[in-house]
Formats: C-alpha cells, sequence, structure tokens
C-alpha cells in the first residue's frame, strides 16, 4: 500500500525503515525493486502521471501493480530516463509495449536504447565489495525500444511534468540525466550520486543511507562523473531520491553532497584509477 509521507526529518527517517511505493512529497513516490528504484510522478487517481525507469527484468508486475494502486487503470504519459543501464531498463521493453508509453532518453543514451550499442564491460578492479566482481554477469547490451524513443527537449524541460527540468549528469553513462524540481528542490538524481555502497551485496541489501558515487563498476568516465556530482551539490537540495538507495532530505543530505563534492577523487573513484 502506497505510504503518504509528510515532510519531516522523522517522516523520512520512517520511510526509510519501511517497504512498498514511498510518497515522498504528494505528486512523486519511488518503489525499491530489489537493487534499484523506479519513482512515479503524478497525484494520485491522476491520469497525468510518468514512470521514471523501468528497473530490473522480472520487475514488470511490481511495477504494474504499484502504477494500478497509485493511478487506478491510467496509463502513464511517458517514461522517462535517467540512463539505459539493465537494471533501470528491465522492463522497458515490455512496458513502453503494453502501454504505447513513449520513452524520453537524452539522445547520448539512445545508441542503448535502440539495439545498436553495448556498453563498455565493467571494471572488476573497481573494489568495495563483490558485486564488480559479479558485474561481468550483468547485462550490457542494448534493449530496442526504437519504436517508441524520443529526444528529451532542448530546453531542458520534462515533458508532461510542469516546473521539472533535466539536468546532463554524465560519467556513468554517456547520456545521464538527473531530474530537479526547483520549487521544493527535489532532486532524481538517478545513478550520478546515490546512498548506498552498490559495489557491497551487504549494503545494496540493507540500504542503510549513505551518500556515495555512481556505482564504480559501471562508471568508464570519473572526470565526467566528479563534474556531475558537483552541479548536484551547487543545487543544494532539500530531498534526494536516488536510483539506488533510501531518499535523504535536509542539512544531512547537503552536507553529505558537498563532502562528495569536494573529496570526490579520494572517496568515489576506484583507488587503481586515483591520481598518486
Amino acid at each position: 500500500m502506497t505510504q503518504q509521507i509528510p515532510l519531516t526529518a522523522e517522516a523520512i527517517a520512517g520511510m526509510q525503515q519501511a517497504d512498498g511505493t514511498m510518497a515522498v512529497v504528494p505528486d512523486l513516490a519511488y518503489r525499491r525493486l530489489a537493487i534499484v528504484n523506479v519513482a512515479f510522478w503524478g497525484e494520485p487517481g491522476s491520469a497525468e502521471w510518468v514512470l521514471i525507469d523501468a528497473g530490473l527484468f522480472g520487475s514488470a508486475g511490481l511495477i504494474r501493480r504499484a502504477a494500478a494502486e497509485r493511478f487506478l487503470d491510467h496509463p502513464p504519459r511517458a517514461i522517462l530516463l535517467t540512463h539505459g543501464h539493465f537494471d533501470h531498463v528491465g522492463v522497458l521493453e515490455t512496458l513502453a509495449n503494453e502501454w504505447e508509453a513513449p520513452v524520453y532518453a537524452h539522445p547520448l543514451e539512445h545508441p542503448f536504447l535502440n539495439g545498436r550499442q553495448s556498453y563498455p564491460p565493467p571494471d572488476t578492479k573497481a573494489g568495495g565489495g563483490v558485486m564488480p566482481l559479479l558485474a561481468p554477469l550483468f547485462p550490457r547490451s542494448p534493449v530496442d525500444v526504437s519504436r517508441w524513443l524520443l529526444p528529451l527537449p532542448e530546453d531542458g524541460s520534462l515533458p508532461f511534468m510542469p516546473g521539472w527540468r533535466w539536468l546532463h549528469t554524465p560519467g556513468h553513462a554517456p547520456g545521464h540525466v538527473s531530474f530537479w524540481r526547483e520549487q521544493d528542490r527535489l532532486l532524481l538524481s538517478g545513478d550520478a550520486v546515490v546512498t548506498t555502497a552498490q559495489e557491497s551485496a551487504y549494503a545494496a541489501a540493507t540500504q542503510a543511507p549513505e551518500l556515495h558515487g555512481p556505482p564504480r563498476y559501471f562508471t568508464p568516465d570519473w572526470t565526467a562523473a566528479a563534474q556531475s556530482a558537483r552541479l548536484l551539490a551547487q543545487l543544494e537540495p532539500e530531498i534526494l531520491v536516488p536510483g539506488h538507495g533510501r531518499a535523504m532530505q535536509g542539512p544531512k543530505l547537503r552536507s553529505a553532497l558537498h563532502a562528495l563534492a569536494r573529496d570526490f577523487e579520494q572517496v568515489a573513484v576506484p583507488p587503481h584509477l586515483r591520481a598518486g
């Protein structure tokens, strides 16, 4: 059952201990699907809603049920992607075809979404836990939603999401984007920054909230990743909903985000790639 969470630090803490679909603000909720999140924008019961990212393979039923509970039988106006990695597009083809929903992504992600190009191999030396060693087993092949695929608007707006804009936050993927709403300083960071040590299977399972850079094993451009983290820190967000991990809010979030941005090369970049 979807839980409505008022905007207090105590409520955010309570949300981080709960399961199911979490409503962060009245028109934004997210659902944890194993190791990754999907988000739902739109007022409950509305026909004007958007799915953000499309989870892991096998998660279509969970996403459908969460959407039906929140939006009744209305299909989404669109599916918006932060990027095209396997854990964010696992059921994209299924849902786009079923809902006949347009899929929006940054043009630099399109080769990974139209069947043309695979992502580069993972960095198995990234360290931090067992996940980098398992990463060669994760899918890198592109999906093909070319029938539904559209570029994000060049003016930075987000289709069907008034008041929101997209920010190019590459590093983890060439066309990675984050979503930002100035009105309430709400940030959907995708994998540009996350709130769990995704390299550790234990941390990914328990999801104790702490700020991290993007998942190391699938981040090929650390210079761009550092610039993206610093861009997000400059926004001074009030609430962060990441692609991996639990939502964070308030001064603790901003302090952690600034520390990450300041020390990114020392704390986020894999040890074997650090200068000096």
